[in-house]
């Protein structure tokens, strides 16, 4: 047992210092794939201005450089990001990875019952 708490111990300090060196601040664009509620899915671009401390991340997220939202939650954990941004007072939710230098996974938003839900795909802008 003794010999188990250790091992978790280390486990999550070593998933911390891999997590410290990770910092995804910084202008990441790309694409944005949304599925329809007929099935259509409509290509559009992706901007995320990010600013992480620790493992607290906060920014915007939108289309453009000019049609920004901000993020009210963000976490990143390992590979693993959640953002949440408010667009005219509906949550968005981000569930990302981040691999090879690419930000990448699903978001959805639900309005009036419905659920809207996209594949985003960013790398890190030049």
């Amino acid at each position: 047992m003794k010999i188990l708490r250790c091992f978790l111990v280390l486990a999550a300090l070593i998933s911390f210092a891999v997590a410290a060196d990770i910092d995804v601040s910084g202008k990441w664009s790309g694409s944005f794939n949304a599925t329809g509620p007929n099935g259509e899915i409509k290509e559009t671009t992706a901007v995320m201005l990010l600013k992480q401390s620790g493992a607290d991340i906060t920014g915007t997220v939108g289309p453009s450089d000019d049609a920004q939202f901000a993020i009210q939650k963000g976490k990143i954990e390992g590979d693993k990001i959640t953002l949440e941004a408010d667009h005219e007072g509906h949550t968005i939710r981000f569930d990302l990875v981040l691999a090879d230098n690419r930000i990448s996974g699903d978001v959805s938003m639900s309005v009036e019952g419905q659920t809207a839900k996209a594949k985003i795909d960013v790398t890190r802008a030049k």
